[in-house]
């Protein structure tokens, strides 16, 4: 897949919730992955069952993707939660987009493999914008 820019959003606790209503709005089905699922937190924590991902396809140019935001991932605040996100195979262009996007700005998770296989990285951009990018089926 080339590189392509999804909004990603962000709840305080009832992502699964909202993807089921954007789905059944939008005439789509919402796809789910929670944080005990990858193991992400301790077996037994209260965040175990929240959204970790979440996907919706609408068509094959427009897909959502969603994630509750439990402790120890910064805070959430409602109305500034949506995250701009860079997804895809093209290593070369998606690795050269952090650099240069994150010049000036706080880097909060280096680009580097993730648990689910793909290489991933986070940062807060010199005017205040977050962004995420996934390089899928990447070396690391």
């Amino acid at each position: 897949m080339p590189a392509a820019l999804h909004p990603y959003l962000n709840f305080g606790g009832n992502a699964r919730e909202a993807f089921e209503f954007y789905g059944e709005a939008l005439g789509a089905t919402p796809q789910f992955a929670t944080f005990g699922e990858f193991q992400a937190v301790p077996e037994g924590d209260p965040a175990a069952d929240k959204i970790m991902h979440g996907s919706l396809e609408i068509t094959d140019l427009i897909r959502l993707y969603a994630s509750d935001v439990v402790e120890g991932m910064g805070g959430y605040t409602r109305g500034t939660n949506v995250t701009l996100s860079l997804m895809g195979d093209d290593e070369t262009v998606l690795r050269s987009a952090y650099e240069k996007l994150s010049v000036g700005g706080e880097i909060t998770m280096p680009l580097e493999k993730q648990m689910w296989g793909d290489v991933y990285g986070a940062f807060t951009d010199r005017f205040g914008i977050v962004w995420q990018v996934n390089i899928s089926g990447s070396e690391g």
